[in-house]
């Protein structure tokens, strides 16, 4: 089903959603079950599973070093279909322009249709660890606003090289991420949102927003997003700090403030386990003022770990 109609189908009730990533590469994914199945007493009616940028290894040859690419956490499209199957829940994969060719993403998708995944993430991804910009992959595209185009286009049935005759369309909803203290890149907030309109025009059905740490900073992005006629559902992102080391990471990795009260709590706290434990208690009252605003979905960045949204989960819902 789709996220719109899970949506529409909760007639105004919060749903819950939460995002995992793929284990690294040669790790069972019984961890991954181990993690889902505390959280589907919530009944989450779809499940975000991550797909990560390739990333350089260095091979040791006799004394001298082989640049490869490689991908540490491959199989976003298979982890969908087994926790499909496995718990009967609708996932999105991510969609991302990095790394891929274009023929690779309708190759991508096409394998998502043929599995019943009704949703996608449009995503322009990262850039890889040792670039400190993104590169388009030659042949790939360039933003997420194309992507989105690709993906609408094979809905109705048009393919990138091939005259295809056949009746048997996609019709997959997409959604896109936006950012209530802009994109990192982004010279500022309006632009932002102007590129944010761009995605929405070229056919995304839902906003999944990055995460932010102070209520207003969402409601204050939807309303200028509202006003600038962006009417799709916007989905707040929620994650909860866990390591002291996220007062210094966060802001410069996501380029976020942080409350100050919430720092002054995490670093009071003499262990991490304190951290971790502040971390709920603020996602619980960030989630439980949402609900009561009638957000839509509240939607979790749990990285594969289920303990501490579980216990944000069974105080909000």
């Amino acid at each position: 089903m789709k996220v719109t109609d899970h949506i529409k189908n909760a007639n105004g009730n919060t749903l819950f959603s939460f995002e995992i990533v793929p284990p690294v590469k040669g790790n069972s994914i019984q961890e991954l079950y181990a993690n889902i199945e505390p959280l589907m007493e919530f009944n989450p009616p779809f499940i975000d599973v991550t797909t990560s940028r390739e990333e350089y290894v260095y091979v040791d040859k006799a004394g001298l070093y082989d640049k490869k690419i490689t991908r540490m956490r491959p199989g976003t499209v298979g982890i969908c279909a087994s926790i499909k199957h496995k718990f009967d829940v609708d996932t999105i994969p991510h969609v991302i322009c990095g790394g891929f060719t274009k023929a690779e993403t309708e190759y991508m998708l096409i394998d998502c249709h043929y599995l019943g995944i009704d949703n996608v993430m449009a995503l322009r991804g990262d850039a890889m660890k040792e670039e400190k910009y993104f590169k388009p992959t030659e042949d790939g595209n360039c933003f997420a606003s194309e992507l989105v185009s690709q993906i609408q286009n094979l809905n109705q049935g048009r393919y990138l090289h091939d005259d295809v005759q056949g009746e048997d369309k996609s019709d997959f909803c997409i959604g896109v991420a936006g950012y209530p203290e802009k994109h990192l890149e982004a010279p500022s907030f309006k632009s932002d949102l102007i590129r944010l309109k761009q995605k929405v025009d070229a056919g995304a059905d839902y906003v999944v927003t990055q995460m932010f740490f102070d209520n207003q900073k969402y409601f204050q992005f939807v309303e200028a997003a509202r006003e600038i006629g962006i009417n799709v559902p916007i989905i707040p992102g929620i994650k909860p700090i866990a390591v002291k080391r996220h007062l210094q990471l966060l802001p410069q990795i996501f380029s976020l403030d942080l409350p100050h009260d919430l720092v002054e709590a995490v670093e009071a706290c003499k262990n991490n386990a304190a951290v971790r434990q502040v971390g709920v208690e603020w996602a619980i009252q960030q989630s439980k003022e949402l609900k009561a605003a009638g957000i839509p979905v509240l939607h979790y960045y749990s990285m594969g770990k289920s303990n501490n949204i579980k216990a944000i989960a069974k105080e909000v819902f």
